[in-house]
């Protein structure tokens, strides 16, 4: 209550400090915080929660507390705590730590485990933006790279002691090429037997096109999870958003470099995902997937579609593999709702089937991001994955034709409507 003795400006100002309006077990939906900066109830707390941000150290036994000390939403706050929890609950991790962005956790998964000397490997096949971090941004601070494919990996490829990191996607970007992560995870576990904790190979993988319904690689032997929230998680075009998905040993390090680098998702963004697009997420996914297959099917068959790319036809080169690691929690085939395909004919054939739908199509949008209810369709190679030197992509699995499709949940019909009345102009 205002005391007495303060006036009503100063009471505008602050409020009331307690209120029983305020009541936390008492909300069916979770509330969102608003505050940027939180109260403290002594100077000692204040500073307690500062050190604990100051070194791992501190930092790793505050978190055996399980205590959390908000100061400032840059370092934690509830509302994405509570989506933390959530996260790590989905990939069967231990602990999520969120991002302001799916290239934010990536960015943050590499930069707290490498340093100047340190050697990563990628897969020759990413998302376009994980392409420039790796190949123009890390060599900055003397971090180097190769780039190859992934699945055709060796021991003697892991033999390098400057080798800190394996980073892949799960479902390639956008080939759809799946990497064989058991067999990965086996041999980095035999080199690991003779490195130190500090020396030891990390496998990040980012898991955003199979998602944590379609496949978890924590599972299968990695040890970071990256989603990009933007895209599946949250659904619905609305919220940007990232996540780092792993086991407490690493969180220090990470909440370290969030704190540095200042990558924190708004409060507002982690509430909508949480309340929106965590509980509809499996049903979206199951949609998308349906209507992808029958998409998947009609281009199989369309006398002007030169290749068809897609893990739940049987003609994907991986299938078997696909059905190994494809697989919802509760053991089904998860292929997802992505799909490649080209069309016969130069890329002038492509260019004016894409700028009909773009022009034409109801059910259809030309859009990048992915994963929405709504059907996203895209040129990686002009688009999403320019960052990629044109003489690399197609070795990287990204041919100048290859369109690639985000199948939404609208009637499976109405999106093959669209795709004929296209086909019609060319």
């Amino acid at each position: 209550m205002m005391k007495k003795n303060k006036s009503i400006k100063t009471f505008n100002v602050h409020g009331s400090h307690n209120t029983q309006a305020w009541e936390f077990s008492n909300h069916l939906v979770p509330p969102q915080t608003a505050s940027t900066t939180f109260r403290l109830r002594s100077l000692k707390r204040g500073a307690d929660g500062f050190q604990l941000f100051a070194n791992p150290n501190s930092l790793e036994k505050h978190l055996k507390n399980n205590d959390p000390i908000w100061i400032y939403d840059r370092l934690e706050e509830p509302s994405s705590k509570m989506l933390e929890e959530q996260l790590a609950k989905m990939e069967n991790g231990e602990t999520a730590i969120s991002f302001s962005s799916g290239m934010g956790a990536i960015s943050a998964s590499l930069l707290a485990f490498l340093k100047s000397g340190d050697h990563l490997i990628s897969h020759q096949t990413l998302y376009g933006c994980s392409y420039s971090l790796i190949t123009s941004w890390l060599p900055r601070f003397g971090i180097t790279h190769d780039l190859i494919n992934m699945n055709g990996i060796t021991a003697k490829d892991l033999k390098n002691k400057k080798l800190k990191i394996l980073y892949f996607e799960s479902v390639a970007n956008p080939s759809l090429e799946i990497i064989d992560i058991k067999k990965i995870s086996q041999l980095v576990k035999a080199e690991n037997r003779n490195r130190n904790d500090e020396n030891k190979i990390k496998i990040i993988v980012d898991n955003t096109f199979a998602t944590p319904w379609g496949m978890r690689p924590l599972d299968h032997g990695a040890d970071l999870v990256i989603q990009s929230l933007t895209k599946n998680i949250a659904g619905f075009g609305t919220e940007m958003g990232g996540a780092v998905i792993t086991y407490k040993k690493f969180l220090s390090s990470l909440l370290l470099i969030r704190k540095d680098i200042g990558a924190i998702m708004h409060p507002h963004s982690a509430w909508n995902i949480m309340v929106y697009g965590i509980p509809s997420q499996v049903l979206r996914f199951e949609a998308q997937q349906k209507n992808s297959i029958k998409v998947a099917e009609y281009l199989e068959k369309h006398p002007k579609v030169e290749n068809v790319s897609y893990p739940g036809l049987k003609s994907f080169p991986q299938y078997k593999l696909a059905k190994t690691l494809l697989q919802s929690p509760d053991g089904e085939f998860a292929p997802g709702q992505m799909l490649t395909f080209t069309l016969k004919g130069n890329n002038k054939i492509t260019e004016k089937f894409i700028n009909h739908i773009a022009q034409n199509s109801y059910s259809i949008t030309l859009a990048v991001s992915l994963g929405l209810i709504k059907t996203l369709i895209e040129v990686p190679g002009l688009m999403t994955h320019a960052a990629v030197p044109k003489e690399k992509q197609e070795q990287s699995g990204i041919p100048a034709k290859l369109i690639r499709m985000s199948i939404g949940i609208e009637d499976p019909a109405d999106i093959i409507s669209d795709l004929e009345d296209a086909f019609k102009k060319i």
